[in-house]
């Protein structure tokens, strides 16, 4: 046992001197590593690490400007801005559930996808992320008392555009929408979240309208929370735009035309300012500053009605009989036609192996110029138009304006048709027959104008054959008021018209509404002379020899419905075009609707001499059910048979 014992002695222990020592070192070891540490983190790296801290305390927030604002003619608001609380993230300050949370909190999905398209599109660290737009009070104070169960997540107040007067206008003022995806590729001066002009004045004056961003710094706790601002960069607001436009004139329009599918334009002839412009069906330009879905995206998109048609420019319709004070342009002024020229009118005409009809069945008999446009005499113009000759109509027609566009300011406008030989050699590699010309003559055939044409076409024979860029914005304002740029009317042609010639016209143009037999009585004006001229636009072809009553087609085959005009006669102050689709007779259903756009201006603006204007009376075909679906086929592309 001793021997055993023996074996297993201890070792010795290590006097109390040598422990102390070897903690002393290995005390001394770590204190060193932690200074030579603190001095490479507070000393070598003291910028970067500021900055970091900085980075995680101090937050810059870009802070987008004020659009400006659009004011009519009289500097009435038509368009402003208002408030709209937003839920923002910054993703680096969140937590793992917090997206699910404020998804649940608020009854909103797809805030995963916003973050991860932010990222994809180069989003700054620390940059917030739009996520929920537009929140209402409920969800507002849902989210303020769940603030500290959100890091990361905060509100946002942004300015929203705000159209007054919801569908008011809308084809012309246009509507704003989120920037996307593909606007920032071209944009860098955007960023997710802003709102960007897509269609009308919003799109066509976006650099004017949008002003310059600015920003904030300030200081946020661990969770992300707002604590003090640190300095401010304020935003510059836009700048505001003054139109041409008048809230009184536009609301009459509107109301004129009604549920019916068509367009007016209204001008002042003298300056080429756009007065009133409807485009009917309309839509909310709200609906897109809100913030539409594709569901009601696709719903306005593939409207049979073509809501998001601005029928004023887009639409190119035959002109029907309006076309006809062409073709007495052309002819006056080439001595083809005379005022004493006179034609026989038995309710049609052969020519070739053809009739070509008159409106008027039991025909017009010996007919002269001034009463041949006063009851729009088809064969009248047959004639007419077979002197002049296809090249020679289509030459004056372009100097008037038709076959170009006018240049408005607006996107997408159409140019329209006017044929001649070398288009139709060009199009469809055919040479032109002289028949056709007794179609073009009449505002038939290949001929396709747009409302604010033929509106411009009244404007040259009020003013004397002066041709003015259509504007509607008048002039550019600062925040305070002062103007920036003005907008002067600007003349694209001038055609020195004969006055002997042009009077003649005139007076016959006066009659077409004055006189017992003009096509136009129901736009009379008490005390103001009306000058104008109806069109009726055949929508399809009828069959030879037939003469199918209108109430018997179904409405999309019905025809269209002009009316252009101007007045006072002497010293004209508006002119006028309207169409109403697949309403028939321009006399009885467009004339109405310029009959009250004209007796609401005069109402506003008194012609010396003349009695108080009434208030104007809506036309009852504007109290309709519903607007009317457009043709399938594309409106004036097929030759038609002459009717009016």
């Amino acid at each position: 046992m001793a021997k055993f014992g023996s074996q297993n002695k201890s070792r010795p222990i290590p006097k109390l001197g040598t422990r102390i020592s070897i903690l002393t070192g290995v005390i001394t070891v770590i204190l060193s590593i932690a200074t030579v540490r603190l001095y490479y983190l507070q000393i070598i790296k003291h910028h970067v690490m500021a900055d970091l801290s900085d980075r995680n305390r101090i937050r810059i927030q870009r802070m987008p400007a004020l659009r400006g604002l659009v004011f009519d003619h009289r500097h009435r608001p038509l368009v402003d801005t208002k408030p709209s609380f937003d839920a923002v993230i910054v993703p680096e300050d969140m937590q793992p559930g917090t997206v699910k949370k404020l998804q649940d909190l608020l009854g909103v999905d797809g805030i995963d996808e916003k973050l991860a398209d932010a990222d994809d599109n180069g989003r700054p660290e620390y940059e917030p992320v739009m996520v929920a737009e537009r929140l209402n009070w409920q969800q507002v104070s849902t989210l303020e008392a769940h603030q500290l169960e959100l890091p990361g997540v905060s509100l946002q107040v942004t300015p929203r555009r705000h159209y007054i007067y919801d569908s008011l206008a809308a084809h012309l003022l246009g509507y704003v929408g989120e920037v996307t995806v593909k606007d920032l590729r071209s944009l860098p001066d955007y960023r997710m979240g802003d709102e960007i002009g897509k269609f009308g004045l919003e799109r066509s004056w976006e650099d004017t309208l949008r002003g310059d961003s600015g920003g904030q710094e300030f200081e946020v706790d661990a969770v992300g929370r707002r604590l003090r601002m640190l300095q401010e960069v304020p935003e510059k607001p836009g700048s505001s735009i003054v139109l041409s436009l008048d809230l009184d004139l536009q609301k009459v329009a509107e109301d004129a035309i009604g549920e019916r599918a068509g367009a007016l334009i209204a001008m002042d002839p003298n300056t080429g300012y756009i007065l009133a412009m409807v485009s009917h069906p309309a839509f909310n330009p709200n609906e897109f500053a809100d913030g539409i879905n594709s569901a009601e995206w696709r719903e306005l998109s593939t409207d049979p009605s073509h809501p998001l048609e601005n029928r004023v420019i887009q639409g190119a319709y035959p002109p029907g009989s309006t076309f006809k004070i062409v073709d007495s342009i052309a002819g006056l002024e080439s001595h083809t036609l005379t005022p004493a020229t006179t034609y026989y009118c038995p309710g049609g005409m052969w020519y070739g192996n053809r009739e070509y009809r008159c409106w008027r069945k039991q025909g017009h008999g010996h007919i002269a110029f001034h009463r041949a446009i006063v009851e729009s005499c088809d064969v009248f113009f047959y004639n007419v138009g077979i002197r002049l000759g296809v090249d020679r109509i289509a030459a004056w027609a372009h100097a008037l304006g038709f076959g170009k566009k006018s240049g408005i300011a607006l996107d997408n406008e159409r140019a329209g048709t006017i044929p001649s030989s070398q288009w139709k050699e060009r199009r469809y590699h055919e040479r032109w027959y002289p028949a056709e010309t007794l179609s073009v003559a009449i505002g038939q055939g290949y001929v396709t104008v747009t409302p604010l044409q033929l509106a411009q076409l009244a404007s040259e024979v009020a003013n004397g054959g002066t041709l003015y860029k259509p504007q509607f914005v008048k002039e550019v304002d600062a925040l305070d008021g002062s103007v920036v740029r003005d907008y002067p009317p600007v003349v694209e042609n001038q055609l020195h018209l004969d006055p002997q010639m042009l009077d003649e016209l005139r007076s016959a143009m006066c009659d077409v509404v004055g006189a017992p037999d003009g096509t136009a009585r129901g736009a009379r004006i008490n005390g103001i002379e009306v000058c104008g001229k109806t069109g009726t636009a055949q929508v399809v072809k009828e069959a030879q020899g037939s003469r199918t009553k209108e109430t018997a087609l179904p409405e999309k085959y019905r025809d269209h419905a002009w009316f252009m005009a101007f007045a006072p006669r002497d010293h004209p102050k508006i002119a006028i075009a309207c169409i109403i689709e697949h309403a028939g007779h321009g006399g009885s259903a467009a004339g109405p609707v310029v009959k009250a756009v004209m007796e609401k201006y005069f109402e506003m603006n008194p012609v010396q001499g003349a009695p108080p204007i009434a208030a104007p009376e809506i036309p009852a075909e504007a109290a309709g059910t519903g607007a009317a679906a457009r043709s399938a086929e594309p409106v004036g592309t097929v030759p038609a048979d002459p009717s009016d």
